[in-house]
């Protein structure tokens, strides 16, 4: 009898101590998802509360939401960027196609009566001709409305003469024009970005010393904005700073032919031609500078820089590329975008600080634009789509993760 009763504990005790070892795994497994109390964030919460945050980033708020916006079934909108292989360009394309996406789960559509929105670009990043070919190809299809950022501010007047003479309503978005019938703007407050990359940079230089400055292009509004109001700053504000340049990269062939010159010891005289020998060289001498060779004549031009300010991620990534090139690291570099590059760069602290743009705001923001021109609600005349200053020291920061839009 007693060993039946020690058979009988003994297995009380086997079964409180399984009991107790499952309570304690359930308890870890509890805690595994919690944090201070908190549950643990799940991979689309994650990436909900980042679009959510730069959606916030856009003024006015309305354009950062698709309340009230009931298009109809079918409806075809057309975004048209400067290029289609970057980063940004494809964060801009997944900002619509989101836009869209939130507007046919709102308004219960689906199979064949989905809005649909199609992004093009040139393959080229700022290919005036191929982004004028791929606007030509989209008012053929007649889409209810049309976005474009503007490669060359005179480029596109003739197609957009046609699409107001055809009713289809005309948006811009990052680089703007000066076309009377644009219908509303989505960018970045490049005027006041620039201002601010030039305050950056005269407190890290102890406001005095020489900038450089080098800009993506001299056609594009955007590009002039922010070059001038950058110049602006420091002329106006600073007198013992001073600035040399711009440097405008779609105008290389300037710089290599003065390059060339100078490596053949050639002087030109204006009204003088060369004769074929020396013409010959010339060319032969051209076709053989690099990129790389631009930035580094750019730097031995200007050989006491202190500062240099790039308009674009490619412009930025060449200068700090050119500086390190020259054991030139003290040259502080600043500049605008977040490329993956970009990203690396600044946490190594190669990179003082950027600006970074809300290109998924952007394109969420375009088509909001474009679905209000198409129900006639009017818009704003310009969408500030917000920006975000990011340095080494903020880079890690859950706030600045969340606009990053480089792959991390």
């Amino acid at each position: 009898m007693k060993k039946r009763w020690r058979v009988a504990a003994l297995g009380i005790c086997m079964a409180m101590l399984t009991c107790a070892c499952s309570t304690q795994t359930e308890k870890a497994d509890t805690s595994s998802t919690q944090q201070n109390g908190e549950k643990k964030e799940t991979a689309e919460e994650k990436a909900e509360k980042a679009k959510q945050a730069k959606l916030d980033l856009i003024d006015p708020a309305a354009y950062g939401n698709v309340d009230g916006l009931e298009l109809e079934k079918g409806t075809y909108l057309s975004i048209i960027g400067k290029g289609s292989s970057e980063t940004y360009w494809k964060t801009i394309k997944a900002g619509a196609e989101d836009a869209v996406a939130d507007l046919n789960k709102e308004l219960g559509y689906e199979g064949s009566d989905k809005i649909k929105v199609v992004y093009s670009g040139p393959g080229k990043s700022d290919d005036v001709d191929e982004q004028v070919s791929i606007l030509d190809e989209e008012l053929d299809r007649y889409p209810a409305a049309l976005a474009i950022a503007i490669v060359d501010s005179k480029s596109c007047e003739v197609q957009f003469d046609l699409a107001t003479m055809n009713g289809i309503p005309l948006i811009t978005f990052d680089s703007v024009g000066n076309y009377q019938g644009i219908m509303a703007s989505v960018m970045t407050d490049n005027a006041k970005a620039s201002t601010e990359v030039a305050t950056h940079m005269v407190e890290s230089l102890g406001d005095a010393g020489q900038v450089v400055v080098i800009a993506h292009d001299s056609k594009s509004l955007t590009s002039q904005e922010r070059v001038n109001n950058f110049i602006a700053e420091i002329q106006n504000n600073h007198p013992n700073m001073s600035v040399a340049g711009p440097y405008y990269m779609d105008q290389i062939d300037d710089i290599k032919k003065t390059i060339a010159e100078q490596q053949l010891d050639i002087v030109p005289v204006e009204g003088q031609e060369l004769d074929e020998e020396q013409q010959t060289a010339l060319d032969d001498a051209i076709a053989q500078i690099t990129d790389e060779d631009i930035y580094n004549y750019i730097l031995e031009m200007n050989p006491d820089v202190k500062g240099i300010f790039a308009t674009n991620g490619d412009t930025t990534m060449q200068a700090l590329t050119a500086c390190e090139g020259k054991d030139m690291k003290d040259v502080v570099i600043m500049g605008y975008d977040a490329d993956q590059e970009e990203i690396d760069a600044m946490k190594d602290g190669r990179i003082a600080g950027m600006i970074v743009q809300n290109p998924y705001g952007m394109g969420y923001a375009t088509v909001v634009a474009e679905a209000r021109c198409v129900l006639n609600m009017g818009n704003e005349a310009n969408v500030n789509t917000g920006y975000t200053w990011v340095t080494p020291d903020n880079i890690e920061d859950r706030t600045v993760q969340d606009i990053l839009y480089a792959e991390k």
